[in-house]
């Protein structure tokens, strides 16, 4: 394989891992070291670009400079990229003071004459060096990222470590290693920049995941309470009814509305009224079962739906646990307050065949009970139509 079809795979397959970065990077809220990378492949790639415009093989002088200058970039560029991928307070300037040094070296070993073995060993050591604590920083602080992408990055990193140390070596023993050794890092640098990518694609699938799981959670759910919302509490509903068609299964429907909420709210402010609705959420929640739903479906209005009960003189029982339950003062930043409870109960299929129905005649059976007086359970007295 010849040194122009060497570099020629190396810009194509760069200059494409550079355009995803640049794509990567103007993705709204994208981790910042996306754009970073893309510059410090851009440098890699030129760096190629001069090995092949203006190849040492043919007597070149240029290519050593452009080549020095740009992998000399090229580290800082990419160990910037991790650091802020990761979000490290790291000071930055040592990545380029190391690479600085590295080029300072080549200059004094020129002016002072060195055989081209200490020349680039100690160019390549700095470059190592950097490689080296990539390696490092990226298995160090994977915790919270996407493990095995950033364990591949640290590993692609020691390699091309340890290539880059060994190189003058080799290239001293067996000249014709130089080819073989472009070929071995372009390999190891495209792992390293591929393990890269996978990272910043793993964060993109993350954050979908957690978008989605956001906006399932808002459509589904009150935000306030994290109780079902109406939406869903007639999803759960028609679930429940699978297993209330088995024998001697009951389904009760029990509208809440709560007593005295209103002055404490407008007395004491919506912060301490948000917290007595948390406080009853919890509460209705803790008095059913697992297989009951619990939904809040106004300001401060709730349906509890008891699944799979035994008979319906338990529905009564329940609604009496819940009254109980409610009417317990609710303490709030040290002080407490008292609530009362009016509970209206349908039955399944006694007072409706669907949840529009049973909740209608809830409703009604707990504004019988607001009419009594109020802080009380009383089942709707009626057929369903």
């Amino acid at each position: 394989m010849s040194y122009q079809t060497v570099h020629t795979f190396g810009v194509s397959a760069y200059f494409i891992f550079m355009l995803l970065f640049l794509w990567m990077s103007m993705i709204p809220r994208t981790n910042p070291g996306a754009g970073w990378w893309a510059a410090s492949i851009c440098c890699t790639m030129l760096a190629r670009l001069s090995m092949f415009f203006f190849p040492p093989i043919a007597g070149q002088p240029l290519a050593g400079p452009l080549y020095v200058l740009f992998i000399s970039l090229e580290k800082p560029l990419l160990l910037t990229g991790l650091t802020r991928f990761l979000n490290l307070h790291i000071q930055v300037r040592w990545f380029w003071m190391a690479s600085l040094a590295s080029v300072l070296w080549l200059l004094a070993a020129l002016a002072a004459g060195l055989p081209p073995f200490a020349r680039a060993m100690g160019f390549c050591t700095v470059n190592a060096a950097l490689l080296l604590y990539m390696g490092w920083i990226a298995l160090k602080n994977s915790a919270g990222f996407p493990r095995w992408p950033l364990v591949l990055t640290a590993t692609a990193s020691f390699a091309l470590s340890a290539h880059w140390l060994s190189g003058p070596g080799l290239i001293e023993v067996f000249p014709a290693w130089a080819r073989n050794g472009f070929v071995l890092g372009t390999l190891l640098v495209l792992l390293q920049y591929l393990s890269l990518m996978t990272a910043v694609l793993s964060l993109f699938q993350s954050r979908l995941i957690d978008a989605e799981s956001k906006a399932l959670d808002l459509a589904f759910h009150d935000p306030l309470t994290g109780l079902n919302n109406q939406r869903y509490m007639k999803t759960l509903f028609d679930q429940a009814l699978v297993l209330a068609t088995r024998p001697h299964h009951v389904v009760a429907v029990f509208y809440i509305d709560l007593d005295n909420f209103k002055p404490i709210n407008d007395t004491a402010g919506h912060a301490v009224g948000d917290e007595v609705l948390k406080t009853v959420a919890a509460r209705l929640k803790s008095s059913t079962r697992s297989t009951d739903i619990c939904a809040r479906v106004g300001g401060d209005e709730f349906v509890v739906i008891a699944t799979q009960l035994d008979e319906e003189a338990q529905a009564g029982e329940v609604a009496k646990k819940l009254l109980a339950r409610l009417t317990e003062c609710i303490p709030v930043n040290g002080k407490e307050y008292a609530l009362g409870a009016s509970i209206g109960v349908a039955l399944y299929p006694q007072h409706g065949r669907n949840l529009a129905e049973l909740v209608q005649r809830a409703d009604k059976a707990m504004y019988q009970v607001k009419r009594n007086g109020k802080s009380g359970c009383e089942i709707f007295a009626g057929a369903a139509t």
